[in-house]
């Protein structure tokens, strides 16, 4: 019977090693799965170590993260140098599961990274360890193989997960319907992210944002994706300084950019996740200073958001730190809704891109590459 070891550190590769998951079962029925995730994984029957929390970091962490962080590693090393799997598998989350597999890689087991850290943006260092520690990458994006290959590290495309999840197409009056909101007139879609820091950055910004919209568009409907790691004392507190009518809608991302004509997102998985739907955006992010400067030393592309990476251009306004203020994110908003050509070449480029990704079934590719491997 073929054990499996999950680690995944975010909400996001929650969603991802749950869907992973599924496709090991519906594979091989017999797979016995252990791990550190979600309640995503839990529910698609992950045993979950007890005592042991994700860590769920962005930016440098605090001293409180530090401290979670390492005994993470402690525990998951004491634990692996003990118990015999197939093989590792690591989803996405690099800070925790890089460190990992450093600290096991002269064991026994086989480490298998899927969905693989973005070398590709911060440079060689990462690449050199991911060569010294991993055994295979599974690659979501089309370059990162040939990529990854070129490094002297053994590399497959499988295809990008967000397909799996997503419907060949969405109907906005439904869509709207399902939502509890207007049919008719112009509704803006709020995604501030998933972690508790990041929302509390750029939500309040998103909010006074909206106030200037409404100026213009006086029976504006405005919707937010609350993430489901995200409690609702956090979101009702942020809201209620605002003073903005908002509908908050949580766990439905998918429904609420497809219900949405413009969509502000805080930068990450998100923003692939609106281009594949085909909802145009404004790109925001701020982190503290510190890591700011850190990453403007290391980051070596010139966009933030996969939509840019992957097009090779600008094609979704991206406001990143000093330039993420209210009102530039309003003067952006209003600018795409007031261009129709402009949004019709964001509606291409979107097409293009989901055409580049080819097709669903990513998660059922890479659970076959990983069967096959345990037997290999």
């Amino acid at each position: 019977m073929p054990k499996f070891f999950l680690v995944t550190g975010e909400t996001s590769g929650d969603v991802h090693g749950a869907r992973l998951a599924l496709a090991l079962r519906e594979l091989n029925p017999a797979v016995e799965l252990i791990g550190v995730g979600g309640s995503r994984m839990l529910a698609a029957g992950v045993s979950l170590l007890p005592h042991v929390k994700r860590v769920d970091a962005m930016g440098v962490p605090g001293i409180r993260q530090l401290i979670q962080g390492w005994k993470t590693l402690r525990t998951l090393g004491r634990y692996l140098q003990h118990e015999r799997f197939d093989a590792v598998i690591l989803i996405d989350s690099p800070g925790l599961n890089l460190r990992l597999a450093k600290a096991i890689a002269k064991g026994s087991h086989k480490i298998i990274y899927y969905i693989a850290p973005q070398v590709w943006a911060w440079g060689n260092r990462r690449l050199r360890l991911i060569r010294r520690v991993v055994n295979h990458v599974l690659a979501i994006l089309p370059f990162e193989e040939a990529y990854f290959h070129k490094a002297g590290i053994a590399c497959t495309y499988v295809g990008h997960p967000l397909l799996d999840e997503l419907k060949p197409a969405y109907d906005i009056v439904h869509e709207r319907q399902q939502l509890g909101l207007e049919t008719e007139g112009l509704v803006i879609g709020l995604l501030p992210g998933s972690r508790v820091r990041e929302v509390q950055k750029i939500l309040p910004a998103f909010l006074k944002s909206v106030q200037q919209i409404r100026g213009r568009y006086p029976r504006l409907q405005v919707v937010l994706a609350q993430a489901h790691s995200l409690s609702d004392s956090v979101v009702d507190e942020l809201l209620g300084h605002s003073g903005e009518q908002i509908k908050v809608v949580k766990g439905r991302p998918n429904e609420v950019m497809a219900a949405s004509n413009l969509l502000l997102v805080t930068s990450g998985t998100a923003t692939l996740q609106a281009a594949l739907i085909g909802t145009p955006m404004v790109v925001v992010y701020r982190t503290s200073p510190l890591t700011y400067q850190i990453a403007k030393y290391l980051v070596k592309i010139p966009y933030i958001s996969l939509v840019n990476i992957l097009a090779g251009k600008e094609i979704v306004p991206e406001l990143v730190q000093y330039r993420m203020t209210p009102d530039c994110i309003a003067h952006e908003a209003l600018a795409i809704l007031q261009d129709t050509h402009r949004r019709n070449e964001m509606a291409q480029a979107f097409r293009t891109i989901r055409a580049s990704l080819g097709g669903a079934g990513a998660s059922k590719r890479a659970a076959a590459f990983i069967l096959a491997e345990a037997i290999a």
